[in-house]
C-alpha cells in the first residue's frame, strides 16, 4: 500500500488494532518521551497523543515500533525492493528467472521523483514556537525533532538527482539559538549533508536546507537508510513506497530546493557557510547524553504545514529503543547486498545493544588457502580494512571477524559468533590497533570530539582453547579488584576501583592489575577481562556486558593485557585480554528518567488509568 500521508498510515494501523488514541492530555515536555519509552518496551502498539499541552497539533510515536509493524506498513513493496538489491547482487538473476522480476519496472518507475504544483504541506504557515516541542530526556538542552528529514541538494548541480536526505536531529529552541529563526542542525561525520555543505562553503554560499517532519513513512525510513554516495534517498523511499515521492517548489523560493509535497511539516531555511552555536545535550542512542558542540545553525525562512498534519516523534537511547526496528528492517533489505561490497565478507551486524558503531561482527572468508588448515588469519585482515572503508561502517570503534567459509556462523547469533572468536583468536597475534584515528561523534570514549582508537580481532580457523563455563572455586584478585562474574563462557567481568584522573590518559589500575596477576594466574583460563564499575551488573545479562564493554572503553589506552609485550611495533599479550570499562571523567553521562515524570506515568498505567493495558 502506498500511503499519501502520515494521517492514512495512522488510520490503517487503528483500524487493524495496531494504534490506539490517548485522550488524555500529556505534556511533550518528558511525559510523552516516558510513555513511548515504556511502550516500546512492553511491544505495545503506536499511540497518537491526541491532546498535548499548549500545542495544537497531535502527535504520534512507536509507528515502528516492532518489526512485525514495520513490515506491516511497506508490505506491499518490500518484496519489490528485495528483488532490485537481488539484480544489484547479480544481475544475471534477471535472464534466468524473469517471471520472478516482472514487477522490477514497476518499482522503478516508482522511484522516480514527481514534480507536482498541488502540495498539502503548503497549505498552512505557522512559527517556529507553535510546532510541537517534545523534550525526552531531563538533561536535554531543549526540544529536538527526533524523525525529522533534513533535505539538501548539492550547489554545483542541483536539483532531486543529486540530493541528500538525511536524519540530522534539529534542536528546536534554547542554548544561544534566536527564537523562533534558528535552530540548531546536528550532523556526524561520514553523512551525506556534509558533502553539500562542504561545497557550499568552498564556494562561499548559503547551503538551503528543508526540514520534513512526517509524511509518507518511507521518506522516514529512506532518511535513515545508508545509501551508497550518488543514490538519491528520495529514490529509495518512491520504490518502498510504491508511489512516487512528489516535490514542489515552495512560493517563497520557486527557484530553490524543492519541498516534499506530502509532508506534515516543512521547516524551509539555509545554513551560513560559516557559522556555528553550541548544540545539546542530547540523550542519544548510545544511552549517555552528548554533549554541547558547536554545530551548524540553521536560519529559519518559513515554517509550512499541511492541514491534518501530524507530529511524529520517537525516543533514542539506550538500545533497544524503536530505531531499533530501523536497523533490523535494513539489515532484511540490505544483508544480501554485503558481500558485493567487500570481496570474501559474508554478513555484517552492528550490534545495536553496544550502540550501533562501538562494535562490529563481521564474518569473512579465507579462500585464497584452500589446501591448507591455516592457523593464521590472513585474507581476514585485507576484509577488515575493506570493511573499515565502506561509509558509516568505517566509523567501527571494535571490529571481530571471523572465518564462515564453513557457512557454520551466525553474524546474528552475537554469543555463539563470540564464542567462536574467543575460541579462535591468538591474543600474542591477532589484535590489530588504529590508533589515532575517527570515531562515531556520539562517542566519548576517545581523546577528543570525533577522535580515538579501532581494534580489530581477527580469528583463525583452529580452536586454540576451551572456554569455562563457571568460575573456579579460588580466583584471588589484588585489593580493590572484587566480585568476578561470568558473563558467558570465557568471558569473566570484574568489579574496579573508581577510576582516578590521570594526565596520560590511564591511571595504571588496569595495567597494574595485568601485572600483579600474571601468567600462571587461574583467570587467564578466560580469554576476556572486563574490568567495570559493577560486575554484577555487568554479568547479568548479554545487553549490560555489550552496553557496559564497548561503549566505556577506548581500545588504544582502554585494552590490557596478561604478560603483555610489544614487538616490531606489534602489541599483544601472553594471557587474558583485559579491557577497562569503568566509567571515566571524560565520559559522557549516562541517562536517567526523571522520578517525577516516571511517578505520573506510572498513574496513568495504574488500573482504571487511560494507558491501563498499553504497557
Amino acid at each position: 500500500m502506498g500511503y499519501a500521508s502520515l494521517s492514512a498510515c495512522a488510520q490503517d494501523l487503528e483500524r487493524t488494532g495496531q494504534l490506539v488514541r490517548l485522550e488524555h492530555e500529556i505534556d511533550s515536555h518528558l511525559e510523552a518521551a516516558e510513555i513511548q519509552r515504556r511502550t516500546y518496551a512492553a511491544g505495545g502498539p503506536a499511540i497518537m497523543f491526541c491532546r498535548v499541552r499548549g500545542c495544537r497539533f497531535p502527535l504520534v510515536s512507536n509507528l515502528f515500533g516492532t518489526l512485525e509493524r514495520a513490515r506491516f506498513i511497506f508490505r506491499d513493496a518490500l518484496e519489490g525492493v528485495r528483488r532490485l538489491f537481488e539484480l544489484k547482487v547479480d544481475p544475471s538473476r534477471l535472464a534466468r528467472s524473469p517471471i520472478r522480476y516482472l514487477g522490477v519496472p514497476r518499482t522503478l518507475l516508482a522511484a522516480l521523483p514527481w514534480r507536482v504544483s498541488r502540495a498539502p504541506v503548503l497549505a498552512n504557515q505557522i512559527s517556529v514556537a507553535e510546532l510541537p516541542h517534545v523534550t525526552c530526556w531531563p538533561d536535554d538542552g531543549g526540544p529536538f525533532i527526533t524523525l525529522p528529514q533534513v533535505y539538501t541538494e548539492a550547489p554545483d548541480r542541483p536539483g532531486p538527482a543529486r540530493s541528500n536526505l538525511g536524519m540530522y536531529r534539529v534542536q528546536l529552541a534554547g542554548n544561544d539559538y534566536a527564537a523562533g529563526t534558528e535552530v540548531g542542525l546536528h550532523y556526524q561525520i561520514h553523512r551525506g549533508i556534509g558533502v553539500h555543505h562542504a561545497a557550499a562553503r568552498a564556494r562561499g554560499e548559503r547551503l538551503p536546507v528543508h526540514v520534513f517532519v512526517g509524511g509518507p513513512p518511507a521518506m522516514t525510513l529512506a532518511a535513515v537508510m545508508p545509501l551508497p554516495e550518488g543514490l538519491p534517498e528520495l529514490a529509495f523511499a518512491g520504490a518502498l513506497n510504491r508511489r512516487r515521492v512528489r516535490l514542489a517548489r515552495p512560493p517563497h523560493a520557486p527557484r530553490g530546493p524543492s519541498v516534499s509535497a506530502e509532508a506534515d511539516f516543512c521547516l524551509c531555511g539555509y545554513i551560513d557557510p560559516t557559522r556555528t552555536l553550541p548544540e545539546g545535550p542530547f540523550g542519544d542512542h548510545l544511552g549517555y547524553y552528548s554533549l554541547v558542540h558547536e554545530f551548524p545553525v540553521m536560519t529559519v525562512e518559513r515554517v509550512y504545514h499541511r492541514t491534518d498534519a501530524v507530529w511524529p516523534f520517537t525516543v533514542v537511547g539506550r538500545p533497544p529503543q524503536e530505531d531499533t526496528t530501523f536497523g533490523a528492517l535494513i539489515h532484511e533489505l540490505t544483508g544480501p547486498v554485503v558481500p558485493t561490497l567487500v570481496p570474501g565478507v559474508l554478513g555484517v551486524n552492528a550490534v545495536d545493544a553496544a550502540g550501533v558503531h562501538p562494535l562490529l561482527l563481521a564474518v569473512g572468508s579465507e579462500r585464497y588457502t584452500p589446501y591448507a588448515d591455516n592457523p593464521e588469519p590472513q585474507e581476514l585482515l585485507t576484509q577488515a580494512n575493506g570493511i573499515l572503508g565502506q561509509g558509516q561502517m568505517s566509523l567501527a570503534k571494535y571490529l571481530l571477524i571471523v572465518d564462515g567459509g564453513a557457512g557454520d556462523v551466525d553474524v546474528h547469533d552475537i554469543e555463539g559468533f563470540l564464542t567462536r572468536l574467543l575460541r579462535r583468536f591468538d591474543p600474542r597475534r591477532d589484535l590489530h590497533f588504529h590508533t589515532r584515528t575517527t570515531i562515531d561523534t556520539l562517542d566519548y570514549s576517545g581523546r577528543g570530539f570525533n577522535q580515538g582508537s579501532k581494534l580489530v580481532i581477527a580469528a583463525a580457523t583452529r580452536d586454540l582453547r576451551e572456554l569455562p563455563g563457571h568460575l573456579p572455586a579460588e580466583l584471588p584478585l589484588p585489593a580493590g579488584f572484587s566480585n568476578p562474574t561470568l558473563c558467558m563462557p570465557g568471558v569473566v567481568a570484574v568489579s574496579g576501583p573508581p577510576y582516578r584522573v590521570a594526565s596520560n590518559g590511564s591511571d595504571g589500575c588496569v595495567a597494574g592489575l595485568c601485572e600483579a596477576l600474571g601468567r600462571e594466574h587461574p583467570i587467564n583460563r578466560f580469554p576476556l577481562v572486563v574490568v567495570c564499575d559493577d560486575a554484577e551488573f555487568c554479568g547479568r545479562n548479554q545487553n549490560n556486558f555489550l552496553w557496559q564493554t564497548f561503549t566505556r572503553s577506548n581500545p588504544a589506552v582502554d585494552v590490557h593485557g596478561i604478560g603483555s609485550f610489544t614487538e616490531h611495533k606489534h602489541w599483544g599479550c601472553m594471557g587474558s585480554v583485559v579491557i577497562d570499562a569503568r566509567s571515566k571523567p571524560h565520559h559522557a553521562p549516562a541517562l536517567i528518567e526523571d522520578p517525577a515524570v516516571s511517578s505520573r506515568v506510572d498513574a496513568l498505567a495504574a488500573p482504571g488509568g487511560p494507558l491501563h493495558g498499553v504497557f
